[in-house]
């Protein structure tokens, strides 16, 4: 497996990203808080990041293709591809190059095959990006990675943009305010305590402590082999600002990002191994593009509205 290229400068880039959505996301540290609190874990730092996840707008000078060089850069390699026919969806999955590292998973939304009011909107916006801007990047410099990752693509969006866009695609809308803002991370549950190592454990567990979860598919959304369960948090709700096309600012609650949670089962020929012998490699790798497709929904308002109501 390749080494990266410079780890100090992805610990740099995963570093910048992760501060910044622990800032927007309570129920990242509200989550952490709980298993400290109850001695399950000794710091946050005990969490395994099972993967973090993107999305895209799938244009030729952005998408999938050009957001995939940042992490190609640092050893990442591309896996498998999903398709999400529904939500009109692409993704990849990216190993890392050392266990050390999250997986990565990113979608881009297939824009052509979108009505052309809302191709057009969207259009109005990345046509602003004229050629791919990771192409200008000294992806070596961490810093300056992290920055991109969290500066603007295109002028402010319209609230009424945004709003047409979440009649047609709530992914489109997201993308269109967040850019590439981390949409979530995931915690690795198989590697916490025993009786709050599986999915049904730990989603219990939630609940007791006020975590609203997505229900979309049931709570717990299990592979055909039975062998990758995730859930996750409802996105919390942010305050965003948007153009309210007379020259002035509005402020709006939209869905920002979320915290998922993965149980990998080990692989049927390594059930016999120790507990203590079990390692990444021998749990079930990959994703599962129906659990993921529910996932998705975690910033979608059917289940944001439960979670206001839930307040």
């Amino acid at each position: 497996m390749n080494m990266p290229t410079n780890s100090r400068t992805l610990d740099i880039v995963l570093d910048g990203l992760m501060r910044r959505y622990r800032e927007r996301v309570p129920d990242v540290n509200a989550v952490t808080n709980c298993l400290v609190r109850d001695g399950l874990i000794a710091s946050p730092s005990s969490i395994e990041n099972d993967h973090i996840a993107f999305r895209t707008m799938g244009v030729p000078q952005l998408g999938i293709r050009s957001f995939e060089k940042i992490f190609l850069n640092f050893g990442y390699q591309r896996r498998d591809a999903y398709d999400f026919p529904a939500k009109k969806l692409n993704a990849f999955w990216y190993s890392p190059p050392t266990d050390a590292y999250p997986r990565i998973f990113i979608s881009e939304l297939r824009v052509g095959d979108l009505s052309n009011e809302a191709q057009r909107i969207i259009l109005s916006y990345t046509d602003e990006v004229v050629a791919d801007p990771v192409d200008q990047l000294d992806l070596n410099d961490g810093f300056a990675v992290d920055s991109f990752l969290h500066q603007p693509l295109w002028r402010r969006p319209l609230w009424s943009d945004y709003q047409r866009l979440a009649e047609e695609s709530e992914y489109a809308a997201w993308v269109i305010y967040n850019r590439y803002y981390l949409n979530h991370f995931t915690v690795s549950v198989h590697n916490l305590p025993t009786g709050l190592n599986t999915i049904a454990e730990f989603n219990d567990y939630l609940e007791r402590n006020g975590f609203v979860l997505n229900d979309s598919g049931g709570k717990a959304k299990q592979s055909p082999d039975g062998l990758l369960i995730q859930s996750s948090t409802v996105a919390e709700m942010v305050d965003a600002a948007f153009d309210d096309g007379n020259g002035g600012i509005i402020t709006e609650r939209i869905a920002g990002s979320y915290v998922e949670f993965a149980e990998r089962r080990v692989l049927p020929q390594f059930t016999q191994l120790p507990q203590a012998e079990i390692q990444r490699q021998h749990r079930r790798e990959g994703f599962e593009a129906q659990n993921a497709d529910k996932i998705f929904e975690s910033t979608y308002s059917a289940q944001t509205d439960r979670h206001q109501s839930a307040m």
